[in-house]
């Protein structure tokens, strides 16, 4: 597909889901979904962050996250120290920059290390953000700005939309597009304050097969979209 004719969003967001039931309706574990979700990971946010798109933040952990079975967290984590360790190579061979959304706790401290680490290393790369939204939950940030705020002192007519998105985990554009994979029609808590104009897409496919067809469809729907903010139209 030929992007220049179409209008690219600055920001896309993607909630991954589907992993399980991808598994489930093969007759496999929870956790082999995971595995192909991952490995997933890797080639469509290099084919979307090639397209020109300048920011990709994925939904991979949520806070509510840790409530699931031991062992299926616990190979989450193993996974993603594979991501941040063995695939770094990979973001500074693609000049991809990689930026984190979440809490620590209750992380393990190995993941902590290792998410540090892959922010350092990727630090100066130009050729897009991918923002790995871990241990991260929308009403969290929002509470985790807010106290940032008051233990600055800051005035009360200080306080603006404007000055309150500098103190979110990133300072990134507006979410202009956000895609939940599965066919679930949520958001699940996922980036509240920076989805307040996106434009919502909710396809059937499980994130284990959604494919660069699948995005090049988002990207259409999107071009299809009269985008407007308070009755303007942009």
């Amino acid at each position: 597909m030929d992007y220049n004719d179409l209008k690219i969003p600055t920001h896309v967001a993607i909630i991954v889901d589907g992993n399980g039931r991808w598994a489930r309706d093969r007759g496999l574990p929870r956790i082999k979904g995971h595995d192909a979700g991952f490995d997933n990971l890797k080639k469509i946010s290099k084919y979307i962050l090639n397209k020109g798109i300048k920011v990709l933040s994925l939904y991979c952990f949520s806070t509510e996250n840790f409530k699931r079975e031991k062992k299926e967290v616990d190979h989450l984590m193993d996974l993603f120290l594979i991501m941040f360790k063995k695939e770094a190579n990979f973001f500074n061979e693609n000049n991809i920059k990689v930026v984190f959304s979440g809490g620590d706790e209750p992380l393990p401290k190995k993941v902590i290390s290792a998410r540090d680490k892959l922010v350092e290393m990727t630090k100066n790369n130009t050729g897009g953000i991918l923002n790995i939204c871990l241990n991260y939950g929308g009403r969290r940030e929002i509470v985790d700005a807010t106290k940032k705020i008051i233990h600055d002192n800051l005035k009360e007519e200080d306080i603006t939309e404007d000055l309150f998105k500098k103190y979110l985990y990133n300072e990134l554009p507006d979410v202009d597009l956000m895609i939940r994979t599965s066919g679930e029609c949520r958001l699940s808590n996922f980036l509240l304050w920076e989805l307040s104009y996106a434009e919502l897409y909710f396809p059937k496919v499980k994130f284990p097969d959604f494919s660069e067809s699948d995005f090049d469809e988002a990207i259409i729907v999107y071009n299809g979209r009269d985008r407007r903010f308070g009755g303007i139209k942009k």
